[in-house]
């Protein structure tokens, strides 16, 4: 816990450093709800919804995430470039920015940064536990160091991440909460302390609660609200009551609230789809699987995932950078169309098929989704028999590959295309045992080929072309099919302005004031 006296020293420090036009914010105090507060402030360890979203007002990365997608812009780095071999990123550092002690931002504090979440043993590096579950960087860099060989620092202004192949996700990944740029310190009872850039900066924790104050050197300028509280509240109809009691302004449930009057959302990028198993009849033949496609219309799943998800058609959730739009065929036409094919696959009548249900993250019901896709396949021809096996066996099933068909879900993590449909979709996933991802077992040269060009490519653009003919490509062959995308929800007072949220659930807060709301 920061004393009052050393969170006084630093905000004022800051004043006096930059002058005082940015001494003040305009609005008073924000107060939100959290299901929970994560047990660290170490932002490398933002693995849930809730660390990653205190993480953000705290701490800045060297890009950020653009509003509603996960494109990224300018952060703590105004620009970069890539060598022509794509192995070496440079990044120049934004000018003025210092961290929340006064400590300039320099090339040499953003490596030690970056190398304490890349190397393991490094200086400072996040301490999980257990160690196994609780680190998204390797997930997002293919291990640690994974894919990044160095970090060089150049010059005071420049940093350069040293990989060993090249990697094209690395922007999108650098936007990512757990890459933030921290200056690890040491408190006075000799506990970790990190400090960040970001639009707020700790004043006070305490358990269940933990209180921030306004940046007023903040590079992107003063937050609108001079105080920002976040406090855990695990009890849903106690945080509506105290949002209608005006005790707080805003209320981040882990699902859809109980109500809806008030309540705001946006869809993410976890993804619930169905695969089939390629290496399983009938599934080999790929026009019963686009049969299957065209029987379905995600729309009639509606009512089995309202408020959690809705139905998604695309094979990218919208906003994820990289999603092309994939339009289905009328209503009217789908059974028409899904026997014909269903025909040609060799399929004169109806096909029988098991579904495996693997564990879905709650409170959303994997067997009435499964009941709603046996309802709306069987009038077209395919006739789904769900398995009773237990979710969690199920997922073992299905990665020994023993199933016809199965319901699961992917997260999304990093917010790129790559991450989403390389592990789904590429004969590397297709393992066997209890690390397959690829649960359709689905292997494809030519689309493995093209989904390594994407993540190898440096230029935006040329990545955005790749991965357009690869989602044609995988919505041709059907191996699997995208259901639904979770929603992030919140729940706010009339009287909350500017608020938007993002899909990656780590919203700003930097923004966002309250008319007339309390003053701290």
């Amino acid at each position: 816990m920061l004393l009052a006296s050393t969170r006084a020293a630093m905000a004022c420090a800051l004043v006096l450093l930059l002058g005082p036009a940015l001494a003040g914010a305009q609005g008073g105090m924000l107060r939100v709800a959290v299901p929970a507060l994560p047990g660290t402030l170490d932002p490398a360890l933002a693995v849930e919804a809730s660390s990653g979203l205190l993480a953000r007002q705290l701490f800045d990365s060297l890009l950020q995430y653009r509003e509603g997608s996960s494109d990224v812009e300018p952060a703590l780095a105004t620009q970069w470039q890539v060598s022509r071999d794509g192995l070496i990123w440079s990044f120049r550092l934004r000018d003025g920015v210092r961290f929340h002690d006064g400590t300039p931002l320099a090339a040499a504090e953003v490596a030690a940064s970056l190398e304490r979440v890349l190397f393991p043993g490094a200086a400072g590096a996040p301490v999980a536990n257990p160690p196994a579950t609780n680190l998204i960087v390797p997930r997002l860099l293919r291990g640690t160091p994974g894919v990044v060989k160095a970090v060089r620092v150049p010059d005071p202004r420049t940093v350069q991440i040293v990989l060993a192949l090249p990697y094209a996700p690395l922007l999108t990944v650098l936007a990512h909460p757990a890459l933030a740029i921290v200056r690890v310190t040491t408190a006075p009872d000799g506990s970790p302390r990190w400090i960040g850039t970001g639009p707020f900066l700790l004043a006070e924790s305490m358990p269940g609660r933990v209180t921030l104050e306004a940046n007023p050197a903040y590079w992107g300028g003063a937050a609108r609200s001079s105080r920002l509280v976040i406090a855990a509240q695990p009890d849903e109809a106690r945080a509506l009551a105290d949002l209608d009691a005006r005790l707080i302004d805003a209320y981040v449930p882990v699902a859809a609230p109980s109500r809806l009057a008030g309540a705001l959302a946006v869809p993410g990028w976890r993804m619930g789809y169905l695969a089939m198993q390629t290496e399983r009849e009938p599934f080999g033949r790929r026009r019963i699987r686009q049969g299957v496609a065209a029987a379905l219309n995600q729309s009639a799943l509606g009512s089995a995932l309202d408020p959690l998800a809705i139905p998604l058609s695309s094979v990218v959730p919208p906003g994820m950078w990289g999603h092309v739009p994939v339009p289905a065929p009328p209503a009217e036409s789908r059974g028409e169309i899904a026997r014909r094919l269903l025909a040609e696959g060799g399929a004169a009548r109806a096909i029988s098929v098991g579904l495996l249900v693997t564990p879905l993250a709650p409170p959303l019901d994997g067997a009435r989704i499964a009941e709603a896709l046996r309802g709306e396949l069987a009038p077209n021809g395919v006739n789904l028999t769900v398995s009773t096996s237990p979710p969690a066996d199920a997922l073992l099933l299905a990665q020994n590959g023993e199933h016809q068909m199965v319901l699961a879900e992917v997260a999304g993590d990093g917010g790129d295309t790559h991450l989403l449909l390389y592990p789904l979709s590429t004969s590397e996933g297709a393992r066997k045992g209890t690390g397959a991802l690829n649960l359709s077992f689905f292997r494809y040269p030519r689309l493995d080929d093209l989904l390594i060009r994407g993540s190898q490519l440096s230029g935006r653009l040329e990545r955005q072309r790749v991965y357009a003919r690869a989602q044609t490509m995988l919505a041709e062959e059907s191996p699997w099919l995208p259901l639904y995308v979770r929603l992030h929800w919140m729940v706010v007072r009339p009287e909350v302005r500017n608020l938007r949220l993002h899909p990656s659930g780590f919203h700003r807060f930097d923004r966002v004031l309250v008319d007339g709301g309390p003053r701290p």
